[in-house]
């Protein structure tokens, strides 16, 4: 097992880079880039930095010369041989070569696209522009160097006993989460932390506690390299980055109310079983259900990722049930904000219900709040999303409306054409 703080003690970046591969990412995100090389290859997209937490002034804590070191590097990786074996060869899902030779040879040759970064206001804006199946693969990498950078500035100036402590703490405070989710039957609880990581040596280590902790229990990480390295089965299904974009590209409202829905067909000729998750909140949930096609009831679960997550569950359970479905075979995976007691609740709630599972995120993967003077580590919520396609605005309005982004304009249009009314605020932290 790494010796963490020795290892940030000794912290050289060229030794230690914060995305050391390709595969460094989410699953869900090599699953759309896929798809979105099949399906939209030419669409441009530019993606940008979001810092939803303006207290955090990154910009102040993060030395420019250091961040450019580090996004350079990622702009020098390439897929490894034994990184493109895992991916042709290996079985995800239940289902051999879910990648296509064609995808995997364009994979192969492929180096990420420049990028733009200035400093505004105390914040970074770093955007990326090109071809949507090669900026998209930006977003994770971006958002971790970020994050890792932030954390790495707190932590220089402490000393070499100053960190054993620090990380023996936080490494406490991670398993008595553990041992609080141990006695609940029929659990099931993925990694889904490395985009707001601590770092990649530190979520590596929670993939391993999880393991020992829980067993059967952890089903395995969102992380493609992890995976990898540890023999994890590999997590995830798709986000809202592809009905933003859709939805970007439509020329008129009728095009625009059925852009969600393009998705999914398309995303459904491609894969099937658990692969078929909706992602039902990118225009509200409930009038998404409302007027989604009958074929959709029969696909596999929901992920619930805003607003209050038992109201989402009951509004897909009553859907199901309208809709002539059994909701006992069906699946809600919860992954917006999840901490210990909200799986707790939610499990308990819902386990006789429906199949429950958890995409475990950013307060397992990067939990450091109380653990420093001023609570420097505390996590806080950055994102990094497509705000243009094709040089029209991108749209997102949530089940919950702090989290909504795009021109007001647009999004009033959004809410007029996707029947949003009156939603309630839940303040996003992470």
């Amino acid at each position: 097992m790494v010796d963490i703080a020795t290892r940030v003690w000794n912290h050289k970046w060229k030794i230690d880079p914060i995305v050391r591969s390709l595969i460094d990412t989410d699953f869900y995100k090599l699953l759309m880039c896929q798809s979105v090389f099949r399906n939209k290859p030419d669409t441009t997209v530019t993606f940008s930095l979001i810092n939803r937490t303006k207290s955090v002034r990154l910009a102040d804590l993060i030395d420019e010369g250091e961040l450019r070191e580090q996004l350079d590097h990622v702009r020098s990786l390439s897929l490894s041989r034994g990184e493109s074996t895992w991916m042709r060869g290996n079985t995800f899902y239940g289902k051999r070569q879910m990648f296509s030779p064609e995808f995997m040879d364009w994979f192969e040759n492929l180096r990420l696209p420049p990028y733009h970064l200035e400093k505004r206001d105390g914040q970074y804006e770093l955007t990326f522009e090109g071809a949507w199946p090669e900026v998209m693969l930006w977003e994770i990498p971006a958002l971790s160097i970020l994050m890792e950078l932030r954390g790495r500035a707190v932590l220089r100036d402490m000393g070499r006993f100053e960190l054993q402590v620090l990380y023996a703490r936080a490494m406490t405070k991670l398993w008595e989460k553990i041992e609080k989710l141990q006695p609940l039957d029929t659990l099931r609880v993925a990694d889904f932390g490395t985009r707001r990581r601590h770092s990649f040596l530190w979520q590596d280590w929670c993939v391993q506690a999880m393991q020992e902790g829980l067993g059967d229990a952890f089903p395995g990480t969102s992380n493609c390299l992890i995976a990898k390295n540890r023999d994890l089965e590999a997590i995830g299904t798709n986000a809202h980055e592809l009905p933003m974009v859709y939805s970007a590209l439509a020329q008129t409202d009728a095009e625009l109310a059925q852009a969600p829905y393009d998705v999914l067909s398309d995303w459904q000729e491609e894969h099937d079983g658990n692969l078929r998750i909706i992602l039902p909140d990118t225009y509200g949930t409930k009038g998404f259900l409302k007027n989604a096609p009958d074929w959709l009831a029969g696909w596999t679960g929901i992920r619930v990722d805003s607003g209050d997550p038992a109201t989402a569950a009951e509004t897909a359970i009553k859907w199901w049930q309208d809709r002539g479905e059994d909701p006992t075979k069906k699946l809600v995976i919860f992954s917006d904000g999840l901490d210990a007691d909200k799986i707790v609740s939610l499990h308990t709630q819902f386990q006789n219900r429906t199949r429950v599972s958890f995409g475990w995120g950013t307060m397992l993967t990067n939990d450091f709040k109380g653990l420093t003077s001023g609570d420097t580590l505390a996590p806080f919520s950055l994102v990094c999303k497509a705000i243009s396609a094709n040089g029209k605005p991108t749209v997102k309005l949530s089940d919950n409306p702090n989290k909504a982004m795009g021109p007001a304009a647009e999004v009033d249009r959004y809410k007029r054409v996707f029947g949003v009314g009156e939603q309630d605020r839940v303040e996003v932290v992470v």
